[in-house]
């Protein structure tokens, strides 16, 4: 006999979705299973199945900065554009992501 089916209703932001999905899609599993593989881990870990963290020199929110900090920032990041100081953005998020696996690798 067949276990029955829930539906789960939830507001995610659409490129979030997308991106989310076509990872899903590559390794063919659709995103009704990759939800349900979700949920089975919380149950399986009595929690979230990773470490949710605030990286301590990660990016800081607007919020969280003065508006002699943020200037600061801005300066530098147009000083390094127009010398010609920067990466393609492909290659920028790699290293952003290579960074979070280290770190995920240090919390575990």
């Amino acid at each position: 006999m067949a276990n029955k089916t829930a539906n789960v209703n939830a507001r995610v932001e659409e490129n979030v979705k997308t991106k989310a999905e076509d990872i899903l899609s590559a390794m063919g599993i659709p995103a009704s299973v990759g939800i349900n593989m979700f949920y089975r881990q919380i149950i399986y870990c009595h929690g979230l199945p990773f470490r949710p963290y605030v990286p301590e020199n990660g990016p800081r929110a607007l919020s969280k900065m003065t508006k002699e900090e943020f200037d600061s920032q801005m300066a530098a990041g147009l000083a390094d554009a127009k010398a010609g100081r920067g990466v393609p953005v492909d290659e920028a998020f790699d290293q952003l992501l290579e960074g979070h696996k280290e770190k995920e690798a240090v919390n575990e």
